[in-house]
C-alpha cells in the first residue's frame, strides 16, 4: 500500500524522551559483546531490558581466541551467563536453552555439555558452570583457572580469589568426571590445601592449586 501523501513538520514526530539512552546503551552493549548475530541477540536484549532481566551483556569486550574452544564461547559470555542464571541455584533446560540461544552460541556445542553432565530436566547451575570452564580450559587446573577469574569479586588483575568451598565444589565435580582420577588423589589434593586457605580466611586464589600440584 502506497504511503499516504502527507507531510510531516518537526512538531508531529513525537520521539519518547527515553529512546537517546535506550539507543546509547544498546550500542555500548553491542560494541562490548560483539555478538555473532546481532538480529536474535538484540531480540534477547530488549526483552531482558522490558522485562527487568539480566542483559546479555558482557562487562567488558575481551580478546579471548573463541576459535580455540571450536565453540564460540568465551569467559565473557560464561560469565554473562552465570549472572542471567543467577542467583538460582537450578534451572531449566528451556530457560538455559533460551538464554545460550540469545548469547548465539552454537546450540550443538550446549546439548554436548548437557549430555556430559547427564542433565535431563532441573540443571545445578554451577555444575554446568564447571562444564562451561572445562570447554574453556581443556585441563582440569586450567578450568578452574578460569573459574577464579569469573567469580571473584577481585579486581581486574588481581588475586582471582573465590571461596574455598565454592572451589571445592567445582573441583570434586569435573575430578569426579574423569575417571582415571581417585578418589584418593582428589581427597589429598584438597587436603594440601587446607593449611593456605585457613591463613587466607577461607579463600583461594589461582596461585594456590598450582604451587600445590604434584
Amino acid at each position: 500500500m502506497p504511503l499516504p501523501d502527507t507531510m510531516f513538520c518537526a512538531q508531529q514526530i513525537n520521539i519518547p524522551p527515553q529512546l537517546p539512552d535506550i539507543l546509547k546503551g544498546f550500542t555500548k552493549a553491542a560494541i562490548r559483546t560483539q555478538p555473532r548475530d546481532l538480529l536474535p541477540w538484540s531480540a534477547a536484549y530488549f526483552s531482558a531490558l522490558s522485562e527487568g532481566r539480566c542483559l546479555p551483556v558482557k562487562d567488558r569486550l575481551e580478546m579471548f581466541d573463541s576459535h580455540k574452544t571450536n565453540n564460540g564461547l568465551t569467559p565473557g559470555l560464561l560469565k554473562t551467563l552465570n549472572k542471567q542464571l543467577s542467583p538460582c541455584e537450578t534451572c531449566s533446560k528451556k530457560d538455559l536453552q533460551k538464554k545460550w540461544k540469545g548469547l548465539c552460541l552454537p546450540m550443538d556445542q550446549l546439548e554436548d555439555l548437557l549430555l556430559l553432565g547427564s542433565f535431563v530436566s532441573d540443571i545445578d547451575r554451577m555444575k554446568f558452570f564447571a562444564l562451561g570452564c572445562s570447554a574453556l580450559g581443556g585441563t582440569l587446573l586450567s578450568s578452574l583457572s578460569f573459574a577464579c577469574e569469573i567469580l571473584t569479586e577481585d579486581e581486574e588483575g588481581g588475586a582471582a580469589r573465590i571461596p574455598f568451598d565454592t572451589f571445592v565444589k567445582l573441583y570434586t565435580y569435573l575430578a569426579d568426571l574423569d575417571e582415571d582420577m581417585s578418589q584418593d588423589h582428589i581427597d589429598e589434593f584438597l587436603s594440601s590445601m587446607e593449611t593456605q586457605v585457613k591463613k587466607q580466611n577461607g579463600m583461594i586464589q589461582v596461585s594456590n592449586f598450582y604451587t600445590s600440584r604434584k
